[in-house]
């Protein structure tokens, strides 16, 4: 079973950088493409960045290209997401996902297993 947490939200000025990590206490981590999607205030939910089950690939959302990077870890079971250069419009609660195949998949409904969420807010 995949049961993810994240952590590393929290509040920072624009330009600044956080770095997410999302971890599996499931034993089948390295089974999964990974992904992170994004959800702000009267928004929908929208796509980050995702990683495939070895790490290497990997895509982006236009707005985070080169600002944003995401790597695994799957010795340890986690996903993790860079966050430079970081703008308000970042701001947002941002969730971490796990699906079985291919990761080259933007919609949320293709991804099984959700964390709770981490809020990041970015200050202008």
């Amino acid at each position: 079973q995949v049961r993810l947490v994240e952590s590393g939200g929290g509040l920072v000025q624009a330009g600044g950088s956080l770095r997410l990590s999302c971890v599996d206490s499931g034993r089948t981590f390295s089974s999964y493409a990974m992904g992170w999607f994004r959800q702000a205030p009267g928004k929908e939910r929208e796509f980050v960045a995702a990683i495939s089950w070895n790490g290497r690939m990997s895509g982006y959302a236009d707005s985070v290209k080169g600002r944003f990077t995401i790597s695994r870890d799957n010795a340890r079971n986690t996903v993790y997401l860079q966050m430079n250069s970081l703008k308000p419009e970042d701001t947002a609660v941002y969730y971490c996902a796990a699906k079985t195949g291919t990761y080259d998949s933007r919609s949320d409904y293709m991804y099984s297993y959700w964390g709770q969420g981490t809020q990041v807010t970015v200050s202008s």
